[in-house]
């Protein structure tokens, strides 16, 4: 039984009604189809903090899907649980690799300028500040190009780059 069937939120189920209805009219192929259902079930997964399983269905909505716009969702989902995961080198090439197909993902970037920030914060508690002040410098950079994309969104990072004078 697929996941959509199963899961017991109301929103949950209210998207996969929804989605279904709009499968059954737009003209999209049968892979296309299986790929929305996939990622349909990976994100149900996920909200439910189900990371393997989100995982195994992202992995296969991957291999059937070919429009790079959906794939960057895809891929971004991917990168959200290897961040929740703690594996942040893994995750950051997931968000590269949505960024890709798609460069108009301010979450995408915003999340990279988390884990840059997070990083600098772990080498200021090594006591390598020029190591930090690299991250720091990588974070208002993606920061900055997640401002660029979503003016007025993320207003704690806006500050950040004001006090700190990385904001141009």
């Amino acid at each position: 039984m697929s996941r959509s069937r199963i899961n017991g939120n109301f929103i949950d189920k209210t998207f996969s009604i929804v989605a279904n209805i709009l499968l059954r009219i737009i003209p999209t192929t049968l892979g296309e189809k299986e790929a929305f259902a996939y990622y349909r079930d990976g994100m149900s997964a996920q909200s439910e903090g189900n990371y393997a399983e989100a995982l195994q269905n992202y992995y296969e909505a991957m291999r059937l899907e070919i429009d790079p716009y959906d794939r960057s969702y895809i891929l971004y989902n991917i990168g959200l649980i290897h961040t929740r995961n703690g594996e942040h080198t893994k995750a950051l090439e997931y968000y590269f690799r949505a960024l890709e197909r798609n460069p108009f993902l301010p979450q995408a970037f915003n999340n990279m300028a988390v884990i840059c920030h997070y990083r600098g914060e772990q080498a200021i508690r090594q006591g390598d500040s020029e190591i930090a002040e690299a991250w720091f410098d990588q974070a208002a950079e993606y920061w900055k190009q997640a401002l660029a994309l979503t003016p007025g969104n993320y207003i704690e990072a806006q500050n950040w780059l004001k006090i700190t004078r990385r904001f141009e």
